[in-house]
């Protein structure tokens, strides 16, 4: 599920939405109220149930083929996705919906950009769309997804490596634990 030229998208769990107001996120980093989308490739971030913590990692013209590999592997593709064991029943049986707007009532926000946001009250251009199964959505976009008992060793992996990442609802992540002697 990916947006159109011209268009970006909100993910969901609530297909009755039909005005969106600006707000701030209880998680915010900012003071300031928006409405967030995304473009085409921030889209596979969001492929997920809202509070699953999810940790991700890509190739950049500047990653380096020793992070390349140790990150991401031989499994094939240029991103993987990693969630916790926790989360794959919730993943196959979440129904997630995506709202498509005009790009032009948003503009990019994040250095390096990472979404898109509007400062006013947006309404879709139509219904809220199902988005599927969301494992097929990973499989056609080239994507690994990859499943660990916790997040976090692999995000300490990820954050100092040359590769792009991010990290969302990590809050949610079991702690890593220690194995006994």
């Amino acid at each position: 599920m990916r947006p159109e030229p011209g268009q970006v998208l909100h993910f969901s769990e609530d297909p009755r939405i039909t005005r969106f107001a600006p707000h701030v996120a209880a998680t915010a980093q900012q003071p300031e109220a928006y409405v967030w989308a995304v473009d085409y490739d921030r889209c596979p971030d969001y492929w997920f149930p809202r509070q699953c913590p999810r940790a991700m990692a890509w190739v950049q013209p500047d990653s380096t083929p020793e992070d390349r590999e140790r990150i991401i592997g031989p499994g094939g593709g240029l991103r993987v996705h990693a969630v916790e064991y926790g989360w794959l029943e919730r993943m196959r049986t979440v129904e997630l919906y995506a709202y498509r707007f005009d790009a032009g009532e948003f503009r990019p926000f994040g250095d390096p950009v990472h979404a898109q946001v509007a400062e006013r009250e947006v309404r879709p251009l139509g219904p809220a769309e199902r988005v599927g199964d969301v494992f097929e959505l990973f499989e056609e976009a080239d994507i690994q997804l990859r499943v660990l008992p916790t997040l976090l060793p692999f995000w300490d992996q990820v954050i100092t490596s040359t590769l792009g990442f991010s990290g969302i609802r990590l809050r949610n992540a079991r702690a890593a634990t220690t194995p006994a002697p």
